[in-house]
């Protein structure tokens, strides 16, 4: 039934957005640096093991919520623009539309908050110094570095996910005769979520390698495909 759905405002959606968002990465940051330092060349421990968990913490909420708003105002507005708005189809394309959008602001924030993460930068050293340190050595480049790693992650995760967030969130609400709540929308939301970060990871790995920018012996990370290669021939 197409009339049944309502398309938020943009205001709507770029609120909503930017606050689901901030809160689920300020919320699951300690998983999110464990992820990183289980994924660097240098191991878990010598990239900090468990110490110091909430390092990034600043770089990641100042870019998490723009990132998340501009996400959910592209794919709900291209949700109810693109024809039927419960056609796996129209939830594929508004999500890459959203998710290359998105990855714009993302990608630099992520850039800072892994290498902070990783205790590459200097013990005791923020977010802006950080930045300026990137900005010294690489200019704008390399806020970008593993951008279309990135994207080649997210792409695939978001067309997974969401068609699969949708489709269980219709039949869900099929199966008990009434509209899908919170509680069932999140639970959707983490099935589908965690079936599609099991399939990209390893982009997700090469991406971190990228953006740490070298391995243990300070040489240089250069390429997805090379990236790939090197990972999987010498791990």
């Amino acid at each position: 039934n197409l009339e049944a759905y309502k398309q938020p405002s943009f205001i709507v959606s770029l609120i909503a957005g930017g606050i689901a968002g901030t809160s689920v990465d300020v919320a699951l940051y300690p998983l999110d640096t464990i992820k990183t330092r289980l994924q660097s060349s240098q191991g878990f421990l010598k990239a900090g093991g468990f110490r110091g968990i909430y390092q990034g913490l600043s770089a990641a909420a100042a870019g998490s919520s723009p990132s998340s708003a501009l996400f959910f105002s592209v794919y709900e507005k291209l949700k109810g623009s693109l024809g039927n708005p419960h056609a796996s189809s129209t939830h594929m394309i508004a999500a890459c539309a959203g998710e290359i959008s998105a990855c714009l602001i993302r990608v630099p924030t992520e850039n800072i908050k892994q290498k902070m993460q990783a205790g590459i930068v200097e013990k005791g050293k923020g977010a802006l110094w950080t930045l300026n340190s990137i900005f010294a050595a690489q200019g704008l480049k390399g806020f970008y570095a593993g951008f279309y790693t990135t994207l080649m992650r997210e792409i695939p995760f978001t067309l997974i996910q969401f068609p699969m967030y949708e489709k269980m969130k219709t039949s869900l609400a099929k199966f008990r005769g009434i509209p899908t709540d919170s509680f069932w929308a999140a639970a959707c939301g983490s099935a589908s979520g965690a079936f599609a970060a099991a399939v990209t990871t390893p982009f997700d790995v090469v991406k971190t390698r990228l953006m740490l920018g070298s391995d243990t012996k300070g040489v240089q990370y250069k390429g997805l495909n090379s990236t790939f290669t090197r990972i999987l021939n010498e791990e």
